[in-house]
Parts: C-alpha cells; structure tokens; sequence
C-alpha cells in the first residue's frame, strides 16, 4: 500500500496487535515458513513468509500493518508477482474497509470487502480463511467472496 492510497490518519502501529496477528497465522495455516519483522525494535510491518502460493506461485509472503486506530492492510505478493490486499483505512477511492483484487491489489479496482469485523483477530481469521479457501480452490475469485467472515 502506498502513502497515497491513505487519506488521513492510519495511526501508529500497534505492535501487540502484530504479534497477535503473527501468533494466529502460525496457529492457523501450516504453510507459514518464517514471520518476522521489518524493525525488532520499532516494527512498521510483519511479514508472513508462505512455502507456496496461489495458483503457479511457489512461494507468497504477506506484508501486515495494523495501527492503533485499528486501520489494517493485510498485502500478499508471491513468486509470480501476483499481488492483492484487504485494507482498512481512510481513502478516497473506495469504501474505508476495501479489497485490492488481483492481480496487481490496483488502487483504481478497489471494491468493497466482505470483512465487516474490526477487532485483530476476527480480521486475521478471515483473511486466513480466505487465503486458505483460494489456495485450495485455485480460484482467488474466493478471496473477498465470503459472507462477513470469519
């Protein structure tokens, strides 16, 4: 996500809500190779390393931030350069809880998300959920198809 994608505050990072997020994609999917953080000291972004990805990926990663104002943005990219993001934030290009489809998470196709919870790991299971659904299915048209998950 860039600065432009954001209209007003997202808010400090919330690095307990990061581990949060960290421990309940370890607890949840078996495909998480490595988690880490783009700071140990002030972290900014956690990093959710996967063995494999959607469709010919061979491997993913998702690049996490989640703020004190409880604004989020959960953005995959893989091997193939596939890349798509659930997102909440002020903007103005679409409703503040959005999707980012892929395959390249376009500001312009912004759509509105199915994810209709707030709190930090209502959010995380359902992007896990989804992810999961679509890597099963290969079909990432499952990704913001659910009906408010989690």
């Amino acid at each position: 996500m860039t600065g432009a994608d954001r209209v007003g505050e997202f808010g400090a990072i919330s690095p307990p809500a990061l581990r949060r997020i960290r421990n309940l994609w370890l607890d949840r999917e078996p495909l998480v190779a490595d988690t880490g953080y783009d700071d140990l000291v002030d972290p900014t972004e956690l990093h959710v390393e996967l063995t494999n990805g959607l469709g010919d990926a061979d491997s993913s990663r998702l690049n996490v931030q989640w703020s004190e104002l409880g604004n989020y943005s959960f953005h995959y990219v893989d091997s193939t350069e596939v890349n798509w993001r659930f997102d909440r934030h002020p903007n103005t290009h679409s409703p503040e809880t959005h999707f980012h489809p892929p395959p390249d998470a376009s500001t312009a196709a912004a759509e509105p998300s199915c994810i209709h919870v707030e709190e930090v790991s209502l959010v995380t299971h359902s992007v896990v959920a989804m992810w999961r659904a679509a890597y099963e299915s290969g079909d990432c048209g499952r990704l913001n198809s659910m009906s408010n998950p989690p």
